[in-house]
């Protein structure tokens, strides 16, 4: 199945929202640029990268939500992704990049502004696993760009 980059973040100092960027060059250490301030929770080998869909945000915002782009920490913000097809193993084949998830991206209170009364747990695996983040691994290091395609199953 076909998709593509809607949008790419990075925050050199971390935190949210994050800032978009026009291209990302991901090493199997993350993204180049992005900062985690908390290193237990995010970031590392098998958090590499965060995802997200447009058309959960849509979604979102259309429940009222005054969630955008980057302001729930993804660094990939992916379009015309099934997203209740997207598990733990599924895989993104960019044209240079190759991500593997590993899991689902927990929420925590540090996105709480993108959600009316503060529901950040609205994107929990938990309670709505087709709404959810995903972290992932990366299986082959490249440099992505808004607008690129992928490929993923």
């Amino acid at each position: 199945m076909k998709g593509s980059i809607a949008g790419l973040f990075a925050s050199p100092n971390g935190g949210v929202p994050k800032p978009q960027v026009q291209r990302l060059q991901i090493t199997v250490d993350g993204c180049i640029g992005d900062f985690q301030r908390d290193k237990k929770h995010h970031g590392g080998t098998q958090r590499a990268v965060c995802l997200f869909s447009e058309e959960v945000i849509a979604t979102l915002q259309g429940e009222g939500h005054p969630v955008f782009p980057g302001s729930v920490g993804e660094n990939i913000l992916l379009r015309q992704v099934d997203w209740n097809l997207i598990k733990v193993g599924s895989q993104f084949h960019f044209e240079q990049l190759v991500l593997e998830v590993t899991s689902d991206a927990p929420p925590c209170k540090t996105i709480r502004d993108s959600f009316t009364d503060g529901q950040f747990k609205k994107i929990s695996a938990k309670i709505n696993p087709n709404l959810t983040r995903w972290y992932a691994k990366v299986i082959t290091e490249g440099q992505v760009t808004v607008g690129e395609n992928v490929n993923f199953n």
